[in-house]
């Protein structure tokens, strides 16, 4: 079995694994980003699933990987809408924090310490795969994403969200957050491995999914908050594909 696993990447969040709940900590921009991620995320599973966001558990009876899922910041938000949720890591740190937060939170959430290449290899299938800020740490984009296409059920959606490459992602994500703003430990991100969005979706069509839609998280700093844009997908961005084969 092959792994787009990048050993240097995990490392870098195992050593951070303590901090994922703490709003403030080394992953402040993930909980400052997550209610835009949500929106997304919420709503192309509604639109795709036919689902009712104003009911009680409007993803019951959906099965959802959250490939790259750290503490549970959006695993926990899914399971409360009553997806059946396990979350993968790569990075072992990750899990037991993960773990006691949901158990803390009264939610029931499979964690496993795994990768989307074993989960594959092992039959495993889902509705729904987030595959959120995963895409631009792994070896071999298109190993992966191929990868989170066999993890589809057909007819099921996957939600990709990664870094934009250019002059402007580099002064944002790099300059600005991890040396201005000292938001993450510096050497968090590559930026050489950021993918514009164009070359996204040719790996999403590579790997054997259909994109769908994408749009733009752009950060407004007199807001001091993220919203989602049909135009600038100049730094983050997110998509949607759907496996329908």
């Amino acid at each position: 079995m092959t792994s787009t696993i990048d050993p240097a990447e995990v490392a870098k969040f195992e050593a951070m694994a303590a901090d994922w709940w703490d709003p403030q900590g080394k992953f402040k921009p993930l909980h400052q980003l997550n209610p835009c991620r949500l929106d997304y995320i919420t709503t192309q599973i509604a639109a795709e699933f036919d689902r009712d966001l104003r009911a009680p558990k409007p993803f019951d009876g959906l099965r959802l990987l959250d490939i790259g899922c750290g503490g549970g910041l959006l695993s926990e938000p899914m399971a409360r809408l009553g997806a059946d949720v396990i979350g993968a890591d790569a990075a072992a740190g990750n899990i037991p924090v993960a773990q006691v937060h949901a158990e803390q939170s009264g939610l029931t959430i499979d964690y496993r310490h795994t990768t989307a290449e074993a989960l594959a290899e092992a039959g495993e299938r889902f509705d729904v795969v987030l595959n959120m800020e995963v895409v631009e740490h792994v070896s071999d984009p298109l190993a992966y994403l191929t990868a989170c296409h066999d993890l589809l059920k057909t007819g099921g959606l996957m939600i990709c969200s990664t870094l934009n490459r250019n002059p402007k992602s580099y002064a944002m994500a790099i300059f600005g957050a991890e040396v201005v703003m000292r938001w993450l430990p510096r050497g968090t991100h590559d930026w050489s491995k950021f993918i514009t969005p164009d070359e996204l979706y040719t790996l999403i069509r590579q790997a054997g999914l259909d994109p769908v839609d994408r749009k733009g998280m752009v950060f407004n700093p007199v807001l001091w908050r993220w919203s989602l844009s049909d135009r600038d997908l100049s730094v983050n961005y997110v998509t949607a594909s759907v496996r329908k084969d």
